[in-house]
């Protein structure tokens, strides 16, 4: 390795460590490794601004802003309440109804949108049944990575791996979704165990959610209204995004920009909710990992990994599958991704059939969010979200149950593929 290579694998180690120990706060240690690989000219300021995905940013934004305003019309109380009256204020079939509800919308909606929405509903569910929502984000986060994985357009490495392959949305429901719907029953058992026996409400809590009218939760009717009707566009947007030739980011923007145009509510009070600090986090990973990816280091773990297989297509299938999960865990899974997309053509050039590979790397990439806080979108999002709300998730907290079942998960989508693709 050259000293550019070792300097951006020991910044992005040294901001890991300050993000797990917690002794920086992470958009801070993100903010400052980006200033050290370009003041040392690791990578310079116009190479950084690519690696940034503004896109990604520009959902987050678009989203957060979107959020702010339907919030006004009192529509997630009234979801809220209507989904803690149908679970009859019982904790564990709420948390069951919030978590199907995320890995469904997080296939059509991208993850970062999905829990924006479901993240007010659950903080005021939360309250009024008086328990703990940290395993409520907990189980949302993980499901909303899942979710994630079944459709071309629920996770972006599916987007890229696509378009790459020439995958269509129907292509990913046959390959990915099947393993998906046996591992979100998989996790569900284990949620059961990990939280939902655990969890009780008194007698007076249900009875109050009993006697609750969901339809006096509408602050705005008018609001309302349009909230429905652009969620509804939003996510066809989204769906129909590829087809329209416009990035999700203009999807999410233009939305914040009708809702807030046809609402008449105050860009300033809206702007007012984006979390700042999670824009600034991504930035500065961003140009983090670019560095790692400038100097060639992600390419040399890509590389490491199809070396360590001899070129056998199976065994290539599970090492690309178990270790897309684990070095997504910790990078972000565009960039790595993105490094194997042009390593997987030059095989497919020399005749070998990657399509299982695509299939691995989709599994692997997308589930690998789930290994830790910082794994995936979604997960930080989320987080921020809870701790804003006074309900702190640490790195180490969510890597003791996040990354073991990351593995469970990685394990099924093994065996799955063993199935699917079995050994020549």
């Amino acid at each position: 390795m050259d000293v550019s290579q070792i300097v951006s694998v020991a910044v992005f180690v040294v901001v890991m460590a300050a993000i797990m120990t917690e002794k920086l706060h992470r958009s801070l240690a993100a903010i400052v490794g980006a200033m050290v690989v370009l003041a040392l000219h690791v990578l310079s300021f116009d190479a950084a601004m690519e690696h940034i995905d503004f896109n990604t940013l520009g959902v987050l934004l678009g989203m957060m802003l979107f959020v702010s305003v339907v919030k006004l019309s009192g529509m997630f109380e009234f979801l809220a309440i209507k989904c803690a009256r149908l679970a009859k204020g019982d904790p564990w079939k709420v948390m069951l109804l919030f978590v199907l509800l995320t890995a469904v919308l997080s296939a059509f909606l991208d993850n970062v949108t999905t829990v924006l929405l479901i993240g007010p509903m659950t903080l005021t569910v939360c309250k009024l049944l008086d328990v703990n929502p940290i395993p409520f984000f907990m189980t949302e986060i993980l499901a909303s990575n899942i979710g994630g994985t079944a459709t071309l357009i629920g996770d972006p490495p599916n987007i890229m791996i696509g378009s790459a392959a020439g995958f269509t949305f129907f292509d990913f429901i046959v390959y990915d979704a099947p393993a998906v719907v046996v591992i979100l029953a998989a996790v569900l058992v284990v949620f059961y165990f990990l939280y939902g026996r655990k969890m009780h409400v008194n007698d007076e809590h249900r009875a109050q959610i009993m006697e609750l009218d969901e339809h006096a939760m509408i602050k705005n009717k008018r609001l309302l209204k349009q909230s429905y009707v652009m969620i509804g566009l939003v996510v066809v947007g989204f769906m129909a995004h590829g087809a329209l030739g416009l990035e999700s980011s203009v999807i999410a923007l233009g939305a914040a920009g009708i809702i807030m145009l046809i609402s008449g509510e105050s860009i300033e009070e809206a702007l007012s909710q984006v979390e700042w600090t999670t824009l600034a986090f991504f930035a500065g990973l961003f140009v983090i990992v670019g560095a790692m990816a400038e100097t060639g280091v992600i390419e040399m773990l890509a590389h490491a990994l199809i070396g360590a297989t001899g070129g056998n297509v199976f065994v290539t299938m599970l090492v690309l599958l178990v270790g897309s999960a684990v070095i997504s865990s910790f990078l972000d899974n565009i960039p790595f991704v993105a490094t194997m997309i042009p390593i997987l053509l030059a095989m497919e050039s020399t005749g070998m059939d990657v399509t299982p590979l695509w299939w691995a790397v989709s599994l692997g990439a997308c589930l690998g969010g789930n290994g830790t806080l910082i794994g995936a979108s979604a997960n930080v999002v989320l987080s921020d979200i809870s701790k804003k709300h006074g309900h702190e998730i640490t790195f180490v907290q969510f890597f003791k149950t996040g990354f073991p079942i990351m593995l469970l998960t990685v394990v099924i989508a093994g065996l799955y593929l063993v199935v699917r693709f079995p050994p020549a």
